[in-house]
């Protein structure tokens, strides 16, 4: 039999394409209540500051979930917490539905299902990393990092949107939210039905009590993480990436799209389909080569330099240009995000994954709310174009400095990873 192209392998292993089917769905659902959550909230009278106030809420569950999401991950099968995060998924989506379409939806309600939300993705992360290698050979975890590079930005920033958009026009938000819930609730079906697989480490010695014994879990996670200086470096990176870049897109671009094009949620959705197609064309490129020789510098320098075009937000009145700068951002950003899920699955030890992974995630985003709570306020203090000013040219100083100071090019040519697929 012929062998599959390799960007599409992972898909000749069943319980693969059972995690695939529910991923996709998940991420629809998370990209149709982007869209909705902004309208729902100008629709409540709110602004740039209230919808800080639900992202900050996301984040916080975000971040102060992960680094526990991280040990659970290495000690609790990971199945089984990919059904208890879309289980809460369904059930807050499921409230704020009911209250919308009785008419009785707040704020309030809002910033509670972000922050579980938030929660969830806080575990998912860990559980998703490190399920992976126990589904797939090592040779196809560059093409599965590559589909869910195609498939978060298609969903979340493409599909999902564009088909709330549709929605909010015909019935408002109330009627994306009850969607989503179905969405959902297939999604939950999907890894119901999937088979457990066995976690990587052996605890049968492990006689500390839980709570010693998970901060020992943590610590050897910590510790790892500091004494591997392209890990630490780059995590460095993705902190003050993070907080530059992160509030403005989040928070910022619905008003950008709004003030200055006079779009609504149709000219919205729009912006960020062009962001998801390109971080999905992004990650295609990249899941169908080898990983590139000098990985570490192309990873970091598509990230900095990627983020340059965010500049042009705050001084465009035009569509198209928002469209055109936010592509090129999904593109570098999906790209570096292929290779960077790769590297941690062959360069960290399986069984330190899930705690190596909670911990990227948590550095990466600690600085999340904070980033998410100053962006409006400074967006209304400075303007707009000042902040996606600072947001796309900090980031190049950033990657120049990660690459120079962990000294990344001498790391990569002694650790090839391009001679494996």
């Amino acid at each position: 039999m012929a062998q599959l192209p390799r960007a599409v392998r992972p898909f000749a292993t069943g319980q693969y394409r059972l995690l695939f089917g529910a991923l996709t769905l998940s991420l629809f659902g998370g990209g149709m209540w982007l869209v909705a959550l902004v309208w729902q909230v100008i629709e409540l009278g709110g602004g740039p500051l209230q919808l800080s106030i639900t992202a900050t809420a996301t984040s916080i569950g975000m971040v102060g979930a992960t680094l526990i999401g991280g040990v659970v991950a290495d000690r609790v099968p990971q199945r089984l917490i990919l059904v208890g995060i879309e289980s809460v998924k369904l059930v807050s989506m499921a409230a704020v539905a009911a209250l919308a379409l009785a008419g009785s939806l707040e704020l309030w309600h809002l910033v509670v299902a972000a922050a579980l939300l938030g929660i969830g993705e806080g575990f998912f992360y860990p559980a998703y990393s490190a399920i992976l290698p126990a589904l797939l050979p090592a040779d196809d975890l560059l093409a599965a990092n590559g589909i869910e590079g195609v498939l978060r930005p298609a969903a979340l920033q493409a599909a999902g949107p564009a088909v709330a958009a549709g929605l909010i026009a015909l019935g408002g938000p109330p009627s994306a939210f009850a969607v989503i819930v179905v969405v959902h609730l297939a999604a939950l079906a999907g890894l119901v039905v999937m088979r457990s697989v066995p976690i990587a480490r052996d605890r049968s010695g492990d006689s500390a009590h839980p709570l010693v014994s998970m901060y020992r879990d943590m610590r050897e996670g910590v510790v790892y993480m500091v004494r591997t200086p392209w890990l630490f470096a780059t995590l460095l990176f993705a902190f003050g990436w993070v907080l530059v870049l992160l509030g403005p897109i989040e928070v910022l671009l619905p008003f950008a799209v709004r003030d200055q094009t006079g779009g609504g949620a149709g000219s919205f959705a729009l912006v960020l389909a062009a962001f998801g197609v390109g971080g999905a064309i992004g990650s295609i490129v990249v899941a169908s080569r080898r990983l590139p020789r000098r990985y570490l510098t192309v990873m970091l320098l598509a990230w900095g330099i990627g983020s340059v075009p965010l500049a042009i937000i705050g001084f465009t009145n035009e569509l198209w240009v928002m469209a055109v700068a936010v592509f090129i951002v999904g593109f570098t950003g999906s790209a570096g995000q292929v290779i960077w899920g790769t590297l941690l699955q062959r360069r960290v030890p399986r069984d330190l994954l899930g705690r190596v992974s909670s911990l990227d995630f948590f550095i990466s985003l600690a600085l999340m709310p904070v980033s998410m709570a100053l962006a409006g306020p400074v967006g209304e203090a400075v303007g707009l174009a000042p902040t996606f000013l600072v947001a796309g040219v900090v980031p190049v100083f950033f990657a120049v400095a990660a690459l120079l100071i962990a000294r990344m090019p001498r790391d990569e040519i002694a650790h090839p990873l391009d001679a494996e697929g």
